[in-house]
């Protein structure tokens, strides 16, 4: 071997172990600023959202953001962000609210790709939102999945009788409807098309569909395409218009 030969291999060898220190630091930095970033996206995230409800500014708001967020950051786009809070009110409306958006800008400078929302209601919640109905008996609703039960007392020939009430939910047209389907009456359950044909227009006023409307509490952009009772609560299921980002028309809330 020369005797030039081995200065090079040294040098060599000193150009790998600098590059491996490089790559090191290097490698030591994206694992810090991505653990920067998983701290300032979702407070930045929370922020926002707490100052859009009208939250107070302690409210627990938990963001979560999917996926290694440097890369995320760098394209200028979000994949998917979750956003939870309890007890969430918002106009007569309130339960715990669950929110998924899909390819949410980072400068809210355009339109994400879309999203979804649920919102859960315990059986106080709901009745609070039914008391907004003239007349219903709200503070009598149970939920008994699939459906909601109520019960009143309906006038019959001069005697005032109890009637128990099976109320099936749904959504319709940004509204949450309730339709009767089944009544009991002197301990007897019976249809609900069949206590129209016994008694007449005469129970004409407890067997109606009651509804309320749910847009004129939300941002325009949440559509509400879904209503059903699951354990012992009534779920609410909404699409999410992705401009809700920067169109403060769809931030805005909606109409009746």
């Amino acid at each position: 071997m020369s005797a030039e030969a081995k200065p090079r291999r040294r040098r060599g060898g000193r150009a790998l172990i600098v590059l491996a220190i490089i790559l090191v630091v290097l490698a030591a930095l994206a694992v810090v600023a991505e653990l920067v970033a998983r701290q300032m996206v979702p407070s930045t995230i929370r922020s926002t959202v707490v100052q859009r409800l009208e939250l107070p500014a302690d409210h627990p708001v938990d963001v979560d953001v999917d996926g290694i967020l440097i890369p995320q950051l760098i394209v200028g786009t979000l994949d998917d962000v979750r956003i939870a809070s309890q007890d969430v009110t918002v106009g007569a409306f309130s339960g715990d609210v669950t929110a998924h958006g899909q390819g949410v800008p980072i400068r809210a400078d355009g339109p994400a790709a879309g999203g979804t929302a649920e919102v859960r209601m315990s059986t106080e919640q709901l009745r609070s939102l039914l008391a907004t109905i003239d007349g219903f008996p709200a503070e009598t609703i149970e939920l008994e999945a699939p459906n909601v039960t109520a019960s009143t007392e309906v006038e019959l020939l001069g005697a005032r009788i109890p009637l128990g009430l099976v109320l099936e939910p749904r959504a319709a047209d940004g509204d949450l409807v309730l339709t009767p389907v089944e009544g009991t009456v002197a301990q007897a359950t019976v249809t609900a098309d069949q206590l129209r044909q016994q008694f007449g227009s005469l129970l004409d006023p407890v067997l109606q569909d009651r509804s309320v409307c749910i847009a004129s509490s939300v941002p325009a952009a949440l559509t509400l395409e879904s209503i059903e009772v699951v354990d012992d609560e009534l779920v609410a299921g909404f699409s999410v218009d992705g401009g809700i980002i920067d169109d403060p028309a769809l931030q805005a809330n909606g109409t009746c």
